[in-house]
Order: C-alpha cells, then sequence, then structure tokens
C-alpha cells in the first residue's frame, strides 16, 4: 500500500509540474490560482496519507489562497 501512495503522490507532482508550463499565456491570477490548487493538492495527500479528500480539498483551498495573492 505504500508504494501506491508513494506513485500517486509522485504523479500528482509530475503532473504539477507539467502543468506549470502552460501558465505562460494565463493571467498573474489565473497563474497564482493553479499554483495554489497545485501546491495544495500535493500537501493534501502528503498529509492526509493519499487520502483523496484531503487531495481534493487541499486542491480546494489552495486555489483560493493562490487567487486571493496579488
Amino acid at each position: 500500500m505504500n508504494s501506491i501512495k508513494k506513485l500517486a503522490t509522485s504523479t500528482v507532482v509530475i503532473a504539477f509540474a507539467l502543468g506549470l508550463s502552460a501558465c505562460s499565456g494565463m493571467s498573474t491570477r489565473d497563474q497564482h490560482t493553479a499554483i495554489g490548487a497545485g501546491g495544495g493538492a500535493v500537501l493534501g495527500a502528503v498529509l492526509t496519507g493519499g487520502s483523496a479528500l484531503g487531495t481534493v480539498g487541499g486542491a480546494a483551498v489552495g486555489g483560493v489562497i493562490g487567487n486571493q495573492i496579488k
């Protein structure tokens, strides 16, 4: 089970890194929202041991925080 969680976390991190390359045409606020959501998803997954609810919750909270950064 532990190897599955590591694989899932690695996959999220890789997807996050690849997603950042798509930020070039976005507004600054959109970039902050996307980065916050990605970072929140990774942090939520790590803190909850790979829980889907923790990952989605982290993404939502991170996206809102990222959106509010000026």
